[in-house]
């Protein structure tokens, strides 16, 4: 037995699959009991996601347990999201245990190191209860894999293991709610049925008195009390998406148009949500098929978690030739991260930190070389881009050297580069277009209408919007009494 000495209460949200709306569930949640006065944190075991945020440790976390950290209150610590995963390709990922890189993996090698990690998952939900009134734990994908179940340290496996209850949730939107909470019970072991004390019904839209007899049809069926019918919210695409799930739909509208390239492993692509909320902007993610268009006042390449395989999917795709017709046209090019990386002579991975050792030539916009190595840089800073002040943060491996116009006044970090013609720019700095004054500096660049938008208070009213919208549809007063203070066991 493990001996927990936190004070803290405990739930977990678990969903009957990916993109359900668990994340969303829990930030919401997360803002209705810090209003209530509860001291919250927020907790996801094992996260996969290529968008992650640093933390006051100098970590990583995914960006969706920052989210809720935010939605609490308090500042996003690795112990949120102990383990978290970045794919690199269709099969291999990088491992992230408590905010530090410890190496990657295959799909397949790693479920035999998740026994140990169970360990490093356990001391951080102990740690965060400890300070906290209510931990809100997340799951990973379906409740119902029962072919990784054996090993699992993402749902019931670390429900059993740590005696947290239960509440499902079932996303009516994309159709078969009612088999798939029910067949969720059908087909996990009894003893983690157990464990589910509850379950709501997400993205209901239409009238919910036509849905009744179907809450009442899963409780039958099931024994779990319904907590709650929530409609779909409508400001959902105000709030950073966690994976590429969530990678926003190409738009065609009016406005200064605006290009990311989307490749297979973008990262941080959050990073641009800032321009997808400009009401005079058109911001459209471009898929491999897709060219980019003649009318495009900025390209973006966006940050990528294998570098040199993007790079060959971007050359496979024909954006190199789109880009430099782009270039001709007298268009502006943003590298952000990877993206920098790419815009440069040469990119070297001696190492194989991001997938086989290589070296390869970039696209040569930039007067920049980068290689591959040293200790991931995770850091926030502050500085000035084209003499504009800006704040965000570095997340990053490999270092770059530059021959180019430095585009960054920033002691100690990368100062990032400005091609010749002062319209290729490219440097390490996510959040760089959440600055309002950075972001309105770029639009009047690109002549775009002027900017009014503040990001930082949008965002926190649409958090305050989500808790609303969800406290109106869920019982938060039995899913809190639902909650349980756990008793730590190895055992599941």
């Amino acid at each position: 037995m493990l001996t927990g000495t936190g004070r803290g209460r405990a739930v977990m949200i678990q969903g009957t699959g990916s993109d359900v709306g668990k994340s969303l569930m829990v930030t919401a949640l997360a803002r209705i009991f810090t209003r209530r006065g509860l001291t919250v944190r927020p907790f996801k075991p094992q996260n996969m996601s290529n968008n992650a945020a640093i933390t006051a440790e100098g970590g990583e976390i995914g960006r969706a347990q920052a989210l809720q950290a935010r939605a609490a209150g308090v500042p996003p610590s690795v112990h949120m999201n102990p383990v978290l995963l970045k794919p690199q390709s269709e099969t291999g990922a990088q491992v992230v245990v408590h905010g530090r890189v410890v190496g990657a993996t295959g799909a397949r090698a790693y479920q035999s190191m998740k026994p140990e990690l169970l360990g490093a998952v356990l001391e951080s939900f102990g740690i965060l209860r400890a300070e906290a009134d209510l931990v809100l734990v997340e799951g990973a994908g379906s409740a119902s894999e029962v072919n990784l179940r054996a090993a699992d340290i993402a749902n019931m496996g670390f429900a059993r293991a740590a005696g947290v209850p239960v509440v499902l949730v079932g996303d009516i939107e994309r159709g078969g709610v009612i088999a798939g909470l029910v067949g969720t019970q059908a087909v996990i072991d009894p003893a983690d049925a157990a464990t589910i004390v509850g379950f709501i019904v997400n993205r209901f839209r239409g009238d919910p008195t036509l849905f009744a007899d179907g809450m009442a049809e899963i409780e039958r069926r099931t024994g779990w009390p319904a907590l709650g019918l929530v409609p779909f919210f409508e400001h959902a695409h105000r709030l950073p998406a966690e994976d590429a799930l969530g990678l926003p739909t190409t738009r065609r509208g009016n406005g200064t148009k605006i290009v990311v390239l989307a490749y297979p492993r973008i990262a941080n692509f959050d990073d641009f949500d800032p321009l997808r909320l400009e009401p005079g902007v058109d911001l459209a993610f471009l898929r491999p098929g897709e060219a980019i268009p003649a009318d495009a006042a900025l390209v973006i390449l966006p940050g990528s978690k294998a570098t040199i395989a993007d790079l060959a999917a971007l050359r496979a795709a024909g954006w190199d030739i789109d880009l430099q017709a782009h270039v001709r046209r007298g268009g502006q090019v943003l590298g952000i991260c990877g993206g920098y990386q790419m815009l440069g002579r040469t990119i070297a991975d001696p190492h194989g930190v991001e997938g086989p050792p290589a070296a390869v030539d970039g696209l040569g916009l930039l007067a920049v070389d980068t290689v591959l190595a040293g200790d991931k840089v995770l850091v926030e800073v502050a500085g000035r881009a084209h003499g504009v002040p800006f704040k965000g943060y570095e997340m990053h491996v490999g270092r770059t050297t530059a021959s180019a116009t430095p585009l960054l006044a920033l002691d100690g970090h990368d100062q990032g580069a400005i091609g010749a013609n002062g319209r290729i720019a490219g440097c390490y700095i996510h959040g760089l277009l959440a600055d309002d004054r950075q972001r309105r500096h770029w639009l009047e660049r690109l002549g775009a209408p002027p900017s009014n938008l503040d990001y930082e208070a949008d965002l926190d009213a649409t958090l305050e919007r989500l808790a609303d919208h969800v406290e109106r549809h869920v019982d938060c007063d039995r899913l809190l009494a639902l909650a349980r203070t756990p008793r730590l066991s190895r055992g599941t």
